[in-house]
């Protein structure tokens, strides 16, 4: 069996990389990425000599080389994490999430549809949906996204299940809720806040922090994507839930905690446009193919802080000057 994936250099398509290879011995995989500022090999350097693994830098908004992979890799399975994720940038610059999420994704569509893929999974998220006071998003709930960013994953999804619906490409989608673990860009909430802190610095907190999120553990996500890619019904649309709903200030308040700090170094900046207040999932569907989360909450927190606490250097390398410039801008000038 050959997977492509796209964006495995990211967090969780590296963290599904590790996964695979390590469950599948005998499974290929070719990672296709164009290795952004958020795609970094460091997070593949253990595979990296796997005969069964293979990178190869590239677009997925370039056809041209899109065509040239499938010829030559004749992949039998595509999961596609290629993605412009960060909903802080999308704000500043929406047009690149509109290229590479949906045209992007619409490339792919149409390239495996030529070739006669065996399978499609992509990968979207639950912000699509938007935001929920109460009860939960069931997969055939209307999409609302709210931001530059869910609007533009939303776009993708539409897109590959039209290419289901009109062209029969084996499409499944699946849409998570906030991940978090080991070799998540420290753009992200998490590793900001504990890297942030094991700098000397406060933590930047949107509003009063009450906005809401369901968390999962990265490791749950990938055992949940795995479970559906094989066992999931073509055509057909997955929750990945994690249980998990804390406040951003319980979550901060986690974290300082576990780290040995209290509120102080909290520095509450004014709230992000169109801040969704609450996300939740079913997940009923996916229980019914045989997944659920495995990772309690309190543990996983405990063993990302740790990863991050012994890995410093590789976040470091990423906080570099262009990083830094551009959280001055987002934070302190707005």
């Amino acid at each position: 069996m050959k997977l492509l994936i796209t964006g495995g250099a990211g967090f969780i398509g590296s963290n599904f990389i590790h996964y695979i290879l390590k469950k599948y011995p005998d499974y290929q995989i070719v990672n296709l990425d164009k290795l952004t500022y958020c795609g970094n090999l460091d997070n593949l350097k253990e595979v990296e000599d796997n005969p069964n693994y293979k990178f190869i830098k590239g677009d997925i908004c370039d056809q041209k080389k899109v065509t040239e992979i499938f010829e030559e890799e004749k992949p039998d399975f595509v999961i596609h994490f290629a993605a412009e994720t960060h909903v802080d940038r999308s704000i500043l610059d929406p047009y690149t999430f509109t290229e590479t999420n949906i045209i992007g994704t619409h490339i792919l569509l149409e390239t495996a549809k030529k070739f006669g893929i065996k399978k499609f999974l992509h990968i979207s998220t639950d912000e699509t949906y938007g935001s929920i006071e109460n009860e939960k998003f069931k997969e055939d709930d209307i999409l609302m996204p709210n931001s530059p960013y869910s609007a533009s994953k939303a776009g993708a999804d539409l897109l590959a299940r039209s290419y289901y619906e009109t062209f029969s490409l084996p499409v499944i989608i699946t849409r998570s809720s906030n991940n978090y673990g080991p070799y998540q860009f420290p753009e992200k909430v998490i590793p900001l806040f504990i890297s942030n802190i094991l700098e000397g610095k406060k933590v930047p907190l949107y509003g009063t922090g009450k906005n809401i999120r369901d968390w999962i553990y990265v490791l749950d996500n990938c055992e949940g994507l795995d479970t559906i890619l094989h066992k999931g019904e073509i055509g057909e649309i997955y929750n990945i839930g994690g249980g998990n709903e804390k406040t951003n200030l319980e979550l901060t308040k986690i974290i300082l905690n576990e780290l040995g700090k209290d509120e102080s170094q909290i520095e509450y900046v004014e709230d992000r446009l169109g801040h969704d207040f609450r996300y939740a999932l079913d997940i009923e569907k996916a229980k019914k193919i045989g997944w659920e989360p495995k990772h309690s909450f309190e543990e996983a927190i405990k063993e990302t802080i740790k990863w991050y606490l012994e890995n410093k250097d590789w976040w470091k390398k990423l906080k570099q000057k262009e990083f830094e410039e551009y959280y001055e801008k987002q934070y302190k000038d707005r």
